[in-house]
């Protein structure tokens, strides 16, 4: 009996880990272009932009709350971008996003944080409300910069350094940074102490609402961040452009191991778990699946994960 509870125990802490480690050599030994350098590459820049607006998500989670207007406010922030960079030029443009981008976190942390209003509703209603701003200020219109071979701005997506795409050593520049305001800093042991108990955060002299509100201002800025990337990269925007982005970042998220409930995880964590969600896709395409079977699979993966979460805060499988 002891070593089928030790098997349970470690396949919940592991069972994620061993089946992608299975996914990963089944794609190697069908596809020869999977772990081709050229491949890998690509699959990593194509993460930085979910990734990057993960890194900001992950201290919301850490708190316990949600933030699913995450892919509208991307939408928006790019449309933005790169709108404004057809008028103002890169630099102005890049600024006004990022304090976009600050003020829509800011606002979500208002509600959240300080109103103390549902975390889910809020930002799913800010989804909306997003997305609807979006339309008004494109007119439902794409926005293209014209002179994408010339302009600097084109750096941010489209460049290598030292054979390294630039989206992925910004992406890696930032969660370096984000790990070290977690792990290192007052406000991120704050972060852990409000997700693990908020009463007792709240009486040892920790402003939960504060916290939180910060925490909604980088997962604004995170998105930010990102906006600037994908904006690089496409050179244009539609208003649909971050549709469905908030489901990968939570997928990715949980895969990486940081709890819904809040109070455990890690920024390195979130960057396993998104990069792992990225070679899935990536695998599930060369291996001849329809794009639709990726939004199968992360569902998959949300369900799988929030119970293996769950199922390890409770200390048993079933509940």
């Amino acid at each position: 009996m002891k070593p089928y509870i030790g098997l349970i125990a470690q396949l919940k802490k592991r069972g994620l880990l061993v089946a992608f480690a299975v996914f990963f050599m089944v794609v190697a030994l069908n596809t020869d272009a999977f772990l081709s350098v050229g491949n890998i590459l690509d699959v990593l820049r194509q993460v930085s932009i979910t990734g990057m607006i993960a890194i900001g998500t992950t201290f919301v989670v850490l708190t316990g709350r949600l933030d699913l207007s995450v892919g509208s406010m991307l939408t928006l922030l790019t449309v933005v971008l790169v709108d404004q960079h057809n008028y103002v030029g890169p630099f102005l443009a890049i600024l006004v996003t990022l304090l976009a981008a600050v003020a829509l976190g800011a606002f979500n942390g208002l509600l959240v944080g300080y109103l103390k209003l549902n975390a889910l509703i809020v930002t799913l209603a800010m989804l909306s409300f997003l997305q609807g701003l979006t339309l008004f200020y494109s007119g439902g219109s794409n926005v293209n910069i014209p002179n994408a071979q010339t302009t600097w701005f084109r750096f941010f997506g489209r460049s290598d350094l030292f054979g390294i795409p630039v989206p992925v050593l910004l992406f890696l520049g930032v969660a370096a940074l984000a790990a070290f305001l977690l792990g290192k800093t007052v406000f991120g042991r704050q972060i852990y102490a409000v997700g693990g108990n908020e009463t007792a955060s709240n009486f040892s002299g920790i402003s939960s609402s504060r916290t939180v509100f910060w925490a909604y201002v980088l997962s604004g800025l995170a998105t930010g961040f990102a906006a600037i990337i994908l904006g690089s990269r496409v050179m244009g925007a539609q208003s649909t452009i971050g549709q469905g982005y908030e489901l990968t970042v939570l997928a990715g998220i949980i895969l990486g191991g940081t709890s819904m409930l809040g109070g455990s995880g890690s920024v390195w964590r979130t960057v396993i778990g998104i990069s792992m969600l990225g070679f899935i896709q990536n695998g599930l395409l060369l291996m001849g699946f329809a794009y639709y079977v990726q939004w199968l699979v992360t569902w998959a993966v949300i369900i799988v994960a929030v119970w293996a979460d769950l199922a390890g805060k409770r200390g048993r499988i079933l509940a």
